[in-house]
């Protein structure tokens, strides 16, 4: 492994769950001899990538959020989106997030919640698999053919009893979602929660994010929001200049 490779291996050693690590907890998730893990990180330390506490524990730095604000893709969407974002949590005020489809997996770019707002597992740069999420499954049902392949030939591990597990039955709400232009999953990530999510178009009409909303699962509590969801969707694809977004068609004709 190359330096550069070691100094990303310790980057992401850090997790949700493991935000603080010591130099030891290091050198344990990367398989590194402590010595090289101590000159790796004090470098990254240097250069703001990592943050040392006073209790002697490594947090990663500011100097990479600054970087990550600049990522392009997730730039101009959050840009794009966040007025009308903001217009959709006014009118539910629960949580709305934002989402890109990355391999198999969605990473959520931006999220407005409340405190009265059903809890989620998802966070602002977190990822879930795509295809327990409402956001993932619309963005899986407008990937390319190959994409949408690898994520049919599994595994597709279960959150909850709701969780869609069987290629074909995911093969059959990817094509759904192609006719309707929007999904409703109840419970599939957490069973006290329902998502509705439509997807978002850029320029060439093609499908570059999912917007939804998370709100608690009771009966008919996606009545009123497929076309909030649906309108947002639609505005937020005006904004990144899609050809259709004045009048957005839900047609789709598999490649």
């Amino acid at each position: 492994m190359t330096a550069v490779g070691k100094a990303l291996g310790i980057l992401d050693a850090f997790e949700a769950e493991a935000a603080r690590l010591t130099l030891s907890d290091l050198a344990a998730r990367c398989r590194f001899p402590v010595s090289t893990t101590h000159r790796i990180v004090t470098e990254l330390v240097s250069w703001g990538a990592l943050e040392r506490g006073t209790d002697g524990r490594y947090a990663l730095g500011l100097r990479l959020w600054e970087l990550g604000a600049l990522a392009t893709r997730a730039l101009g969407l959050r840009q794009g989106a966040r007025p009308v974002l903001e217009v959709l949590y006014e009118a539910t005020h629960e949580n709305v997030q934002l989402c890109v489809l990355e391999g198999q997996e969605i990473i959520f770019i931006e999220r407005i919640s409340g405190r009265q707002a059903v809890g989620v597992m998802s966070r602002v740069g977190g990822r879930l698999p795509a295809h327990a999420t409402s956001g993932g499954q619309v963005m899986l049902a407008f990937a390319p053919p190959p994409v949408r392949r690898k994520a049919l030939a599994g595994p597709l591990p279960a959150y909850t009893s709701r969780t869609i597990t069987e290629p074909d039955r995911l093969r059959s709400v990817l094509a759904g979602i192609r006719r309707s232009g929007f999904v409703v999953c109840d419970g599939h990530v957490t069973l006290d929660a329902l998502a509705v999510a439509a997807p978002i178009r850029g320029v060439g009409d093609a499908v570059v994010a999912a917007v939804s909303v998370v709100v608690p699962s009771v009966p008919g509590a996606e009545v009123p929001l497929v076309p909030a969801v649906v309108a947002a969707a639609r505005g937020i694809s005006r904004s990144l200049g899609a050809p259709s977004a004045g009048a957005l068609s839900t047609s789709w004709k598999e490649p």
